[in-house]
C-alpha cells in the first residue's frame, strides 16, 4: 500500500499495516472535523452576522437531543481510537515465546549486534524472514533510539536499563536502521541496515563464516576471570547464592519483599549489589560498576540464563531422587 508514495516506507511486517491503518484513521477523523469546523465557522459568520438596526436575539432553549448527539458521537470516536490503539500497542509489546534473541548495544555512534550463536555485526542486522526476532538493547553512553521505519518499530535505548522490542519481517529486503534520538554531533551518522533474508540465503549467510564464541560462553569466561565462583560455588555455606536455575525465579530479599531474577534484576545486582540483598546472605558483594561494559553485562546474564537446575541425583535403584532446592540468588560475581 502506498509503495510508490515517497513519504511512506515499505510495509515489511504485518504490524506495519496495522500501524498505518490506525494512522490513516486518525488522520481521516482529524481532517473531517477540521473541514467541518471551518465550514461551520464560515456559515455561522455569514448567517448570524450583525445586521442594520436593533435586532433582539431570540431566547434559546436547551435541545437535549442535540446535546446528547454531540456528546455521544465524540465519545464513540475517541473510544474507537483508544481501543484500536491499545490493540496495536499490546500486539507490539507482547513478545512471542519462540522469538530468536539478539543483543544490541547502542554506542556513540554505532549499533553493536551479537547473535546467540556468537556472530557479531556493526550497524547491520541479518534476520530470517518469517521468524520473530527479539532485541534486548542497552546503551553504553547516552539515550539512543532503535528505529526501523519499514517495520514500524521504534524503541528508546537507555543507559542503565534494558529495553526490548520484537518484529517479524514478512518480506525479504534491505531496510534502513536509524537512531531516532539526538545523541551527539554525529547523530545523523548513526545509521545501519537490517537484512531480512529468505531461509536458504539466511542459512548460507550463517555458514559463510565460522561463528565466534556465544554470549553464554563469553559470560562463563568472564565469570571465571572475575572469580565469581569463589562466592557463588553452589556449595553449603557459600558466601553468595547458588546461581543454578536462578534466572526467572522469584527470590526473597532481606527486606521481606520478593523480586524476580530477570535481566534487570541481575544487572542491578552486579552494578549495585546493596540495592536488593538476598535473604540469608550478608551484603558483602562488591560492585562491578566501571569494570564491566554493557556487552559484558549481557554476556554474564546470558551465562546465568544458561545455567539450568542441577541434574537429579540417581538413587541406588537407578531412580532419580528429588534434587536439593536451589538457593535463591542475588547476582553473580
Amino acid at each position: 500500500m502506498l509503495q510508490d508514495f515517497p513519504l511512506f516506507p515499505d510495509q515489511a511486517t504485518r504490524h506495519a499495516g496495522q500501524v498505518d491503518a490506525l494512522y490513516f484513521y486518525l488522520c481521516g477523523v482529524t481532517a473531517f472535523f477540521t473541514v467541518l469546523i471551518f465550514l461551520l465557522l464560515i456559515v455561522f459568520a455569514i448567517r448570524y452576522r450583525r445586521r442594520p438596526g436593533d435586532v433582539v436575539t431570540p431566547a434559546l432553549h436547551a435541545n437535549y437531543t442535540l446535546e446528547i448527539i454531540w456528546s455521544v458521537i465524540p465519545l464513540v470516536i475517541s473510544m474507537t481510537m483508544f481501543f484500536w490503539g491499545a490493540k496495536v500497542y499490546f500486539a507490539q509489546v507482547a513478545i512471542p515465546r519462540d522469538a530468536m534473541e539478539v543483543f544490541v548495544v547502542g554506542k556513540q555512534w554505532m549499533w553493536k549486534v551479537q547473535h546467540m550463536d556468537g556472530r557479531r555485526e556493526i550497524n547491520e542486522l541479518h534476520v530470517p524472514v518469517g521468524r520473530s526476532v527479539k532485541l534486548t538493547m542497552a546503551s553504553e553512553d547516552v539515550i539512543h533510539s532503535f528505529y526501523v521505519p519499514a517495520f514500524r518499530v521504534k524503541q528508546d535505548v537507555l543507559p542503565g536499563r534494558y529495553s526490548t522490542l520484537w518484529f517479524k519481517a514478512d518480506r525479504p529486503g534491505t531496510y534502513h536502521l536509524f537512531c531516532a534520538e539526538y545523541c551527539g554531533n554525529k547523530h545523523s551518522g548513526m545509521i545501519g541496515s537490517v537484512y531480512a533474508m529468505l531461509p536458504v540465503p539466511y542459512e548460507q549467510w550463517l555458514s559463510g563464516e565460522a561463528p565466534g564464541e556465544t554470549p553464554a560462553e563469553m559470560g562463563r569466561k568472564m565469570f571465571e576471570r572475575l572469580g565469581c565462583a569463589t562466592c557463588h560455588s553452589g556449595t553449603s555455606g557459600a558466601r553468595g547464592p547458588n546461581l543454578e536455575g536462578l534466572f526467572g525465579r522469584p527470590v526473597m530479599l532481606r527486606t521481606g519483599q520478593t523480586a524476580v531474577a530477570d535481566e534487570a534484576y541481575l544487572r542491578e545486582s552486579i552494578l549495585n549489589p546493596m540495592a536488593k540483598v538476598l535473604s540469608g546472605y550478608e551484603p558483602v558483594m562488591p560492585t562491578y560498576r566501571g569494570q564491566i561494559n554493557e556487552e559484558g553485562l549481557m554476556q554474564l546474564i546470558a551465562y546465568i540464563r544458561s545455567i539450568g537446575p542441577p541434574e537429579p541425583a540417581q538413587s541406588p535403584a537407578g531412580h532419580p531422587t528429588a534434587p536439593a532446592p536451589a538457593q535463591p540468588g542475588r547476582s553473580k560475581s
